[in-house]
């Protein structure tokens, strides 16, 4: 890594791999990070993440033994903690598919950074979401056998496909599939630089991964095609995945749900908190590995940029919502938005404006852009605001219906609080797994920015 050191100043330098950068050195500055032992920080980091995750199972375990119930779901709010985590989780691993799918068929070389992390971070939340539909089944071991078109001995009893649960099963499956068969793509060449690199049983582990990679021309060939088919394949699913998601609830009669602006109000919610987990992740990551010269001040602002985009898409959204409310003249409509933002919920909608409407304005500014505090600081609000709106959406719905005679409030027990809190600790832990025994950035990609920063600084300076 020595080669690749830098100065202070060198953050100030646009370009996407800084330093005196070699070919080489970008080989050893990523791949030491897997062969050597990990900073301090990351045994800091492992501390908390595997007590939390942890608690996770040991709230799955409880809720298991005792029934659902254990959760704050009461009538009329059917749905609580659980759908809210579940949408909050589909929505941060939509900015994987995003950097990798969508960046990459629009050759925006800044991707070549983030775009293995963000991959990862994707197949981790979609794995954290997935365990709120399959326990609130109240019988997850047998969940698949409800939940798929499987054959079986009651002869043609199939499951209910105009239900929107059922759309839910197929979307996050097909999604987390094509995410996985991606990024898997993906790391096939770099398996293959750590294999040749290694030594026992790690060189005999990567070999087995690197399906036999070579490196020859004819297989780099084949190579880029199947990602560029992938990358085809994947980009449909960022607009369809929350989209299906989003039927949940505009699919039903509730009021405040049966809106046909869910769908793209959803997608670009979900990309703008899952840019917002890219910025938190990728702010630690180059700070625990020393990884300043990859990823760079350039790529954190052009991400900053996509959540000040995305921002005020969910901002207008917030506003059509409102109006629509208004110009329908549906007293029931009109009824669930002004509770939303002046009834028992209030302090949660305010919330959510105030993270998800107002702190990424600062972005505007580019001292805000480029400053990793500020950065660091407004992306780990947006996520709090984008939580606050799936719970706004939910429980402020659910909790006034049309019979006054049932209204309730939603209030989580110990068990919805530790589930959630575990899903965090669990993502970090399959995070820092990941940082630790694979690639984190891109090898061969970074390199291929490389030399076209090296020849357009040969040609042009």
């Amino acid at each position: 890594m020595a080669d690749l050191a830098l100065d202070p100043r060198a953050e100030l330098n646009p370009t996407l791999v800084q330093g005196d950068a070699t070919y080489a050195g970008v080989t050893d500055a990523i791949s030491v990070i897997t062969e050597s032992k990990p900073p301090k920080q990351w045994y800091y980091a492992m501390a908390v993440a595997i007590p939390l995750a942890g608690l996770l199972f040991f709230c799955l375990g409880y809720l298991v033994m005792n029934g659902i119930g254990v959760w704050g779901n009461n009538s009329p709010v059917g749905w609580g903690w659980d759908i809210t985590n579940f949408v909050w989780w589909i929505g941060i691993g939509h900015a994987g598919t995003l950097i990798s799918a969508i960046l990459f068929l629009f050759r925006q070389k800044w991707r070549t950074s983030i775009n293995r992390a963000a991959e990862a971070m994707t197949l981790f939340a979609v794995a954290c979401a997935g365990i709120y539909p399959l326990f609130h089944t109240g019988r997850p071991w047998r969940a698949a056998y409800w939940l798929f078109p499987m054959p079986n001995e009651l002869l043609g009893m199939w499951q209910n496909f105009r239900s929107p649960l059922m759309w839910d099963v197929f979307a996050v499956s097909t999604y987390a599939t094509v995410s996985a068969l991606f990024w898997y793509v993906g790391l096939v060449p770099d398996l293959a630089t750590l294999r040749d690199r290694a030594k026992g049983l790690r060189q005999q582990i990567f070999g087995i991964l690197s399906l036999g990679w070579r490196g020859s021309a004819r297989q780099w060939k084949h190579y880029e095609l199947a990602y560029l088919i992938l990358a085809g394949l994947s980009t449909p699913l960022v607009l369809s995945v929350h989209s299906i998601v989003s039927f949940d609830f505009a699919t039903s009669v509730i009021p405040g749900w049966h809106t046909t602006i869910f769908p793209p109000y959803f997608v670009a919610g979900a990309i703008f908190s899952g840019f917002a987990m890219v910025i938190t992740l990728m702010v630690l990551a180059r700070w625990v590995y020393n990884l300043q010269h990859l990823i760079t001040i350039k790529h954190l602002e052009n991400m900053c940029k996509v959540i000040l985009a995305t921002g005020m898409i969910v901002g207008f959204a917030y506003g059509t919502e409102f109006f629509i409310a208004w110009y329908s003249a549906n007293q029931y409509e009109k009824f669930a938005f002004l509770n939303r933002a002046f009834g028992p919920y209030a302090w949660a909608y305010w919330s959510m404006i105030t993270c998800n409407v107002i702190s990424p304005q600062f972005f505007w500014f580019k001292k805000v852009r480029t400053s990793i505090p500020a950065m660091f600081i407004l992306a780990i609000f947006i996520n709090i605001g984008m939580w606050f709106e799936r719970f706004v959406i939910i429980a402020t719905s659910l909790h006034r219906d049309f019979l006054p005679s049932s209204w309730g409030y939603f209030s989580p027990t110990w068990v919805d609080i530790g589930t959630f809190v575990g899903t965090i600790g669990l993502f970090l832990t399959l995070f820092l797994l990941f940082l630790r025994f694979l690639p984190a950035i891109a090898i061969s990609e970074v390199k291929g920015v490389l030399h076209n920063q090296l020849v357009s600084n040969k040609g042009g300076h």
